[in-house]
């Protein structure tokens, strides 16, 4: 059975993890790659080794899977370019984008013409593509769209290394909330941490290693015991005093850090009085 022939429009860190992995994968075929930047389409091509770097819309060939990894803000654009350019030359195929925020309507122009769309949203995180790549096994990636598009687009996820799990289209919003909360959010607080720690005089060096083990020991508590029994800490324990105290001397260091620490404190002892 030939080869399934596939395009990518994004050459962004996750454009270039699906190119590595996609273009690794048996019965994949990388066609074009096209960027904002044909500098970095040319890179990203020959980092991964395989595909055909080009400048427009009308250099892409037909294939039967389109990838769309470009910024959420362009998406709709893109797909709206892209059905512009290849209307009436190109046959109805497969396209996805790969935002965790939006649903696969972003790609309407290209349905319009027939073709099967949806959004895949990989949770992992891409700030480097050859460490994405090498740790994609397992990954969780929430799918929606067509049906027929997520019949062609799931065995993909699963020959190369992802666990794909349904999201409904309604639900995109929340669902990457959830995301930007678990992931992003904790890195801020991380941050916010370190900042706490040297005010409080304590060693750079010594903060770093705070941050990394207190770190490590959460992930692992709330993986083997769920975030409600691996919770800890004043707020956990019931000691209102406490967290009344601090919360005033966090707030007088710094009052936007003071009111979080209020808000998560009251979540945190709701949450250890929960079933």
């Amino acid at each position: 059975m030939a080869d399934i022939k596939v395009n990518l429009i994004g050459a962004g860190r996750v454009g270039q993890t699906f190119l590595g992995l996609v273009g690794a994968a048996d019965g994949y075929a990388v066609q074009d790659v096209m960027s904002r930047r044909y500098v970095s389409a040319s890179a990203a091509v020959e980092q991964a080794g395989c595909g055909l770097a080009v400048r427009s819309y009308a250099d892409m060939r037909p294939a039967d899977l389109w990838i769309i990894a470009v910024p959420d803000g362009e998406i709709k654009a893109v797909a709206t370019a892209l059905a512009q350019v290849i209307q009436g030359r190109h046959p109805p195929c497969v396209a996805f984008h790969c935002s965790g925020y939006f649903a696969s309507d972003q790609l309407a122009a290209l349905a319009d013409l027939g073709w099967k769309t949806a959004s895949v949203h990989p949770v992992r995180s891409f700030a480097d593509p050859a460490q994405a790549i090498a740790r994609f096994g397992g990954t969780l990636c929430g799918v929606e769209g067509a049906p027929g598009a997520l019949a062609q687009i799931t065995p993909m996820l699963d020959l190369i290394g992802g666990v794909s799990f349904e999201i409904g289209s309604q639900d995109k919003s929340l669902y990457h909330a959830a995301a930007v909360i678990s992931n992003n959010f904790t890195v801020v607080l991380q941050a916010v941490a370190r900042d706490a720690w040297t005010a409080a005089g304590v060693p750079e060096d010594i903060a770093k290693a705070l941050n990394e083990t207190l770190l490590q020991g959460t992930c692992d508590n709330v993986a083997a015991l769920g975030p409600r029994d691996a919770l800890t800490g004043p707020a956990a324990r019931g000691d209102d005093a406490v967290v009344a105290s601090q919360g005033a001397d966090v707030a007088a260091w710094n009052p936007a850090v003071g009111a979080i620490y209020r808000d998560l404190s009251a979540l945190a002892k709701a949450l250890k009085a929960s079933d």
